[in-house]
C-alpha cells in the first residue's frame, strides 16, 4: 500500500507490467475512499483506456467487499462496513444477488449499526460492527469478516454492480471548503 506519491507512481508501475500494462478493457475502483487516490485512479483509468481504445467500467469498493463475502456464503445478504473518515464508516447493504439495497453512506458507527440486518457483515470494520449490533439483549451477533478490496476477485462481481463512464464515489462530503468570497467595503 502507498502512503503517498500515488499520481507519480501508479504510471510507471502500470509501465513495469509485462506488456507495459496493456488491457483489453479496464475496471476501475471508484469509491468510496480518499478523494485524491480516486481522482486519480479515475484519472489514469480514462487516459489509459482512451489512448488504448479499450472499454472503461467502474464498480464500487464496497461491491466488490461484498462479492468476497459471497463466495465464501453465496446464499447470504451481506453489510459492508468500511473505515472513513472523521469516526466514521462507509456502510452498504447487499442482497444475497449482489444488488446494493441503498446507496453507500458514511455514518457514525451507531447509526451503521442501526442500519445493518444482514447475517454477515465485511469489511474492515465487520468485527466493530458485529460487536455493536450484538450489544442488544436480544440480537444474535452477525458473521463477521474482515476483508479489504481486493482487485484481484474483480470477477467476483455481478455484472450490475459494473457502470459505463464510471464516476468517482466519495462517500461524504469532501472536508474541503472554498473561501466566502471577499467584502469589498463600500
Amino acid at each position: 500500500m502507498l502512503g503517498r506519491g500515488h499520481a507519480e507512481q501508479l504510471v510507471p508501475m502500470i509501465a513495469a507490467l509485462p506488456g507495459k500494462g496493456r488491457a483489453d478493457a479496464i475496471a476501475v475502483n471508484t469509491g468510496p475512499g480518499s478523494f485524491t487516490g480516486i481522482r486519480v485512479g479515475l484519472a489514469a483509468a480514462r487516459a489509459l483506456a482512451l489512448v488504448w481504445q479499450v472499454p472503461l467500467a467502474g464498480y464500487s469498493s464496497l461491491a466488490l467487499v461484498a462479492a468476497m463475502g459471497r463466495a465464501a456464503d453465496p446464499a447470504a445478504a451481506i453489510d459492508v462496513a468500511m473505515s472513513g473518515g472523521h469516526g466514521e464508516w462507509f456502510f452498504q447493504p447487499f442482497a444475497a444477488d449482489g444488488k446494493a439495497l441503498a446507496e453507500a453512506a458514511s455514518l457514525l458507527p451507531e447509526a451503521a449499526a442501526a442500519a445493518s440486518g444482514a447475517s454477515r457483515v465485511c469489511g474492515s470494520q465487520a468485527q466493530a460492527l458485529a460487536a455493536l449490533r450484538g450489544g442488544a439483549p436480544t440480537a444474535q451477533p452477525p458473521m463477521a469478516e474482515l476483508l479489504w478490496p481486493d482487485a484481484r476477485a474483480f470477477a467476483l462481481l455481478p455484472a450490475t454492480a459494473l457502470q459505463g463512464d464510471p464516476l468517482p464515489r466519495y462517500g461524504r462530503a469532501p472536508d474541503a471548503r472554498l473561501p466566502a468570497a471577499p467584502r469589498i467595503p463600500a
